[in-house]
């Protein structure tokens, strides 16, 4: 049977239990079970990531792979953490405050886009990892200029990671976005007949938004304007002389 998931997660760390396979000599490890669960996740999203898939792109019965992994579950946390410990973390530990959260807000949203599908993991053991905590510990010191109390700046943090990750989640229906665009050109004639003066305010703004950013909706808009409004928020929370 596998090792327990602290002990997965921390397999590479020197006081990690050995072993995790059965016979003498298992034909894989844990982390090739994890490396083909995390490819097929990036080629394909997570419901590729079934047992009989992984088993047969790492070259074993699907029921072994129970005994490198405990469930489906500890596998997506695994993969989670996988990619965190192949991202580096965003350098915040030098310049200015905005300049340090705009890198971390940055490097998330690149990392949303690079693998969709961790947007989808919300198992909230992927903190246990240490690709998750050497994270973690990285981009909280974008936020030591700030001087916040240690649970405010946590809460900064988990601020600035929702808005990129909602972010990422938008660009990750870009596609349906261009299509709507479309929709909405073929169908703006026959859609103002229908609205005719109803909905006045509605109208106006939505052909003012429509047309400065050529499009239905605008990711790359949205997010500058929504960075800017995070970044003024924390700006709020810092003590005088550290606003800036």
């Amino acid at each position: 049977m596998a090792r327990d998931l602290i002990d997965l997660l921390w397999r590479e760390h020197p006081d990690a239990p050995r072993g995790g396979a059965r016979g003498p000599r298992g034909r894989a490890s844990t982390s090739d079970v994890v490396d083909a669960a995390v490819a097929l996740a990036d080629a394909e999203g997570l419901p590729a990531v079934t047992v009989r898939r992984v088993a047969a792109k790492v070259g074993v019965a699907p029921m072994s792979v129970y005994t490198y992994v405990g469930s489906r579950e500890d596998l997506l946390v695994l993969m989670a953490d996988a990619v965190l410990v192949a991202t580096p973390p965003a350098s915040c530990a030098e310049g200015p405050w905005r300049e340090r959260v705009t890198r971390v807000a940055e490097a998330n949203l690149l990392l949303g886009t690079r693998h969709p599908w961790l947007l989808d993991v919300t198992d909230q053991r992927v903190a246990l990892g240490p690709g998750a905590i050497a994270k973690y510990d990285a981009e909280l010191a974008a936020f030591e200029p700030l001087g916040l109390g240690d649970v405010d700046r946590d809460a900064a943090l988990t601020f600035v990671l929702g808005f990129a990750w909602s972010a990422a989640r938008a660009r990750r229906g870009a596609d349906s976005a261009e299509r709507m665009t479309d929709a909405w050109a073929a169908a703006a004639p026959r859609l103002a007949a229908y609205l005719g003066r109803r909905y006045p305010l509605a109208q106006r703004v939505g052909a003012a938004a429509g047309e400065a950013q050529q499009a239905a909706y605008s990711p790359e808009h949205a997010w500058r304007f929504g960075l800017e409004r995070v970044l003024g928020g924390l700006a709020a929370l810092a003590p005088a002389g550290r606003r800036g």
